[in-house]
This record gives C-alpha cells, sequence and structure tokens, in this order.
C-alpha cells in the first residue's frame, strides 16, 4: 500500500479536478482539487518522478472530462488526451525547478505564473490550441459567482482557484506534524479568499436594463443527424432545406429581425460557390423563404468555397485552378447575401494541423471539415443585420476564447450569435459544457447571447449569464424572444486580458532569474571547486 500511496494521491487529484468541472454539482472541490498535486510536489524529490506523477493527474483529469471528444474523432481524441496532459505538466515541472533555486514563496509565485502564462498560451491560435480546461471554466454553471468576469475574464478564475489551493495546502503542510503550537493563518486567508470573490459577485453587482424593442429573434434547432448531414444520400439536402424552413416559419413573424441556424446549416458535399449563390437551384426555397419574410436577416452556417486569381496561404489547387475552403456563416436576406464570416479558430486534428504533425494527416477522421485545413480570416468583423443587430459571429467551439469573443465587442458589436453542431459528441456531457461557457463570455461582455446549436442546446442568455428557454439535446425546435441590444464596454473589452500578459511577463522575469541562477553557480563552482552552493 504504501508504495503506491504517490500515485494514489495523483489519482486522487485528477479526479477531484474531474469532479469539480461543469456539468458536476460538486464545483468548489475544485478549490482543493490542486492540494494533493501540491502535497506530491514537496514530498517527491526526483524531478522525473515528479512528472511522472503529474502525467497521471492532467491524463485522468483530461480523459474523465472530455472523454466525449472519442465520438468525433478517436484518433484525435487520443492525440488530445496525450498532448494536452504532456503539455499541462510543464508548469508544474517549471514550478518545482523554480522553488528548488528561487525560494518557497517565489517557487508558488511561480506555479501561478507559469500556469497562467501555459492557459494564455493555449488560447492563442498556435495550432494546437485547447483551452477547454481552462479553470476558470469551471464556474461556468454557477456564473453568479463570477460576475467580475467583467473586469478579469477567465483568467481571474484561475487565479483564485490556485491562489486557494495553495493558502490550503499550506495550512495542511505547516501544521499535519504539529501536536501543538499550530497556525491557523493560511487557513483564513484560503477562506477570506474564497468568499470575498463570491460576495463580490453577489452584492457588489448592479443589473441595468436597456430601452425596449419590438425587434425579436429567432433561434432554430434543427436537430438534423451529423452523421447524416455529411452522407452522399441523394436528396439530403433538399429535405434538411426544407426542415430548417419549416421550423422557422413556426416562430417568425413581421417583427422578426434576425433568424438563427446552425454551423453548416447550409451543406453539400461539393460545398457552396459564395459568388454563385443566387445562381444555385438548390437555394430556390431558401430564396422564397426570405421573400416572405423581407424583414429578417438570416445569420446561418455554410461550408463554401470561393475561387482565387492566385495561389494564396490557405488556398487548393484543382487543374490549374485555386479555391480556398471555408466552414463559414454568412448574414443573408431577400436581396442576398449582405456579409460572410469564415471561422477562425479551427479544431486541431480534425479542421487544422500544424505543420509539424502533417505526416499524421491521414489518421483523423473526418469532422464536418477536412484536416487539410480551412482557409481562416484574422479580422474579427462585425456582421450587421436589420433590426440594428451588429452580430459577433462565433462558428463552433470558438466561444471558449473569450479575448477572441471580446474584440468583436470592442469593435461594436451588440449580439454574440454562437451558430454550432454539437451532435458531433452525441448525449455527452460535452455539449453542456460548451453551452455553460458561453454564460462566461455573456458575462465578460455584458452582453446578449443567441446560441444555435444543431442537436442541442440552442437558447438566449442574457448579458448576466441566465439561461433562457433552454432547448433540450436531440429535439427539433424553434425559440423566439425580444432583445435589446447592449452597447456597454466592460473593462474587459476594453482592455483585454491583462491578469495573462502579466503573468507571461513575469514567467520570462521567473525564467530568465532561474537561469542566471543556475549559470552563475555552476561558473563559481568550476572556478572555486571548494565553494558549496546551497543548492547542492
Amino acid at each position: 500500500m504504501k508504495r503506491f500511496i504517490n500515485l494514489y494521491i495523483a489519482i486522487a487529484s485528477g479526479l477531484l479536478l474531474w469532479a469539480a468541472w461543469p456539468v458536476s454539482p460538486l464545483t468548489f472541490l475544485i478549490f482543493v482539487a490542486w492540494v494533493p498535486l501540491l502535497w506530491l510536489e514537496s514530498k517527491v524529490e526526483s524531478r522525473k518522478k515528479f512528472f511522472l506523477l503529474t502525467y497521471v493527474t492532467m491524463f485522468i483529469w483530461n480523459v474523465a472530462t472530455t472523454w466525449w471528444i472519442w465520438n468525433a474523432s478517436p484518433p484525435g481524441g487520443v492525440a488530445a488526451f496525450l498532448a494536452n496532459s504532456l503539455l499541462m505538466c510543464l508548469p508544474w515541472l517549471g514550478f518545482k525547478i523554480a522553488k528548488k533555486w528561487l525560494g518557497e514563496k517565489i517557487g508558488y509565485i511561480s506555479l501561478i505564473a507559469f500556469w497562467m502564462c501555459f492557459e494564455y498560451i493555449h488560447l492563442q491560435d498556435w495550432g494546437l490550441s485547447w483551452p477547454w480546461l481552462t479553470l476558470g471554466n469551471s464556474f461556468a454553471t454557477h456564473p453568479e459567482w463570477v460576475q467580475w468576469y467583467e473586469y478579469t475574464g477567465t483568467s481571474g478564475g484561475t487565479l483564485w482557484i490556485l491562489v486557494v489551493n495553495i493558502f490550503l495546502f499550506l495550512h495542511i503542510k505547516n501544521n499535519f506534524y504539529k501536536t501543538s503550537s499550530k497556525t491557523y493563518k493560511n487557513l483564513f486567508a484560503g477562506i477570506l479568499l474564497l468568499v470575498l470573490p463570491i460576495a463580490f459577485s453577489l452584492f457588489g453587482n448592479t443589473r441595468t436594463k436597456m430601452p425596449g424593442t419590438n425587434s425579436n429573434i429567432v433561434i432554430v434547432q434543427p436537430n438534423i443527424d451529423p452523421y447524416e448531414k455529411v452522407s452522399e444520400a441523394a436528396g439530403s439536402f433538399e429535405a434538411q432545406l426544407q426542415k430548417l424552413i419549416a421550423i422557422s416559419e413556426k416562430e417568425v413573424d413581421d417583427n422578426t429581425a434576425l433568424i438563427l441556424w446552425p454551423e453548416t446549416a447550409l451543406y453539400t458535399a461539393s460545398r457552396i460557390d459564395e459568388e454563385g449563390l443566387k445562381k444555385n437551384y438548390f437555394l430556390n426555397p431558401l430564396w422564397s423563404f426570405l421573400q416572405r419574410h423581407p424583414n429578417a436577416s438570416l445569420f446561418t452556417g455554410i461550408e463554401s468555397y470561393r475561387m482565387m486569381n492566385a495561389k494564396t496561404k490557405y488556398s487548393e489547387d484543382f487543374n490549374g485552378q485555386f479555391f480556398e475552403t471555408y466552414n463559414g456563416s454568412m448574414v443573408i436576406d431577400s436581396s442576398g447575401a449582405q456579409s460572410f464570416y469564415h471561422k477562425s479558430m479551427l479544431v486541431p486534428g480534425v479542421e487544422t494541423l500544424p505543420w509539424f504533425l502533417k505526416f499524421i494527416d491521414k489518421w483523423f477522421a473526418k469532422f464536418g471539415g477536412t484536416t487539410a485545413g480551412y482557409a481562416k480570416q484574422s479580422e474579427r468583423t462585425v456582421l450587421d443585420a436589420k433590426g440594428g443587430f451588429k452580430i459577433a459571429p462565433s462558428i463552433c467551439y470558438e466561444s471558449i476564447y473569450g479575448e477572441f469573443m471580446s474584440k468583436y465587442i470592442r469593435n461594436g458589436a451588440n449580439l454574440i450569435c454562437i451558430i454550432t453542431n454539437d451532435g458531433w459528441w452525441k448525449k455527452t456531457p460535452g455539449h453542456k459544457q460548451h453551452m455553460n461557457y458561453a454564460r462566461l463570455r455573456a458575462i465578460e461582455t455584458r452582453t446578449w447571447v443567441a446560441r444555435s446549436a444543431n442537436t442541442g442546446i440552442s437558447c438566449f442568455i442574457d448579458p448576466y449569464g441566465t439561461v433562457i428557454n433552454p432547448q433540450p439535446y436531440n429535439t427539433a425546435a424553434a425559440i423566439k424572444l425580444q432583445i435589446n441590444p447592449t452597447n456597454r464596454k466592460t473593462f474587459y473589452v476594453q482592455y483585454g486580458d491583462i491578469l495573462s500578459k502579466i503573468m507571461v511577463v513575469l514567467s520570462i522575469l521567473l525564467l530568465g532569474w532561474n537561469i542566471a541562477l543556475k549559470v552563475l553557480t555552476k561558473f563559481f563552482k568550476k572556478k572555486f571547486p571548494a565553494l558549496q552552493t546551497n543548492h547542492d
């Protein structure tokens, strides 16, 4: 039993992280989930052993929390589990090294800095970006605790979790072997730091109402099996389009200014030419529908392509002609397409691969996309729709990127529109987690969210993270609501993720300090062999 005690402790930390994650009701466990791993770091001297034990923790957390990725792509799921677990170990290894060379207090500061730096890098478009397990996301089902995200974003939640865990661990560590003269200052600090942010969120937040409007938004949830959608079955596109129109007609009225259809709502095996929409015979029912509702704009997902005059970064070559393919969206009305948005944050492994992993391209199953790589856009362009709505578009899992979405609001958007197709994951916790993460985007930006998910959960979310009229998974439905667009720009929208950027700078300084100290130590030991240091 004693032989495996460290392994059991590592497993416990991974299980606590899983048990605390949305949509579990045990969110409070996140404030003690790192304590077992901190205990291991204090007891295991070997860096190699500590690294392996940390990997056990991270692997359990990744698999237990995001196992449903397997349903979309088994190779992609395995790659995500292995790679993300490995990356998560690096901040902890850096923490152990820094603690040895720079002392205990600086060591714990380095853990906070290194972990938050890792999360910030994971939120960037670097080819293997997968920020699903950003610690601050753990409060997605408790928006009432984190109304202050309008200042900090999810990085504030990450900082909160790490600091409370460290203080509670220090209390246990400093009192574990003592029989007398016990101190409770770390316990008091941990509890105080746990309670104060919740109290501020509950009592320091004032809700404001926007002027009324007669315009409403209709969200459609067609509940079309994603695997049937991409099949070659004859007539499938026509049947799916007619289903979307029929469901929409149940709720659309003269006051409807905006209709939402989900990701890849318009999909054909050969994709749709963005410049030839009017010439596309199969889209005739769509034009008829829009002409019946001239006061409405439609924001819909579309699998599309565009011919290029010359080769581009993302273009493909077909018989000497260059074209780009998109997991895209568009705002369209009875007069034609008004604007397009092409998904920018592509899913690693199933929609894109970094250049150094192209050799495993053929291993990955199709996930409504192509590992050859969609073209994407770099601008956060706001899409204008009728009724004064200015759309911040989000396709698929882009809504888990907080700072990314906030840039739309900074550019003038007053409504976040999320279109997604979570049916690839089937009826698993994945689609519930994804919907709840959108609540954090609403708080960060104080902006309404309209969410159309092919198989669910479609809903409205108010600027305080309250979910309105959520539609059950695996149900065809349409919902309608009058929304008052907001024009408020929060601190987070105006200035971005300041906390994470501070931690990136601090990480660089700590790494430089650590390297300089090691180099100087080796230099003096070589020059003065008799000189001993505290770091032998």
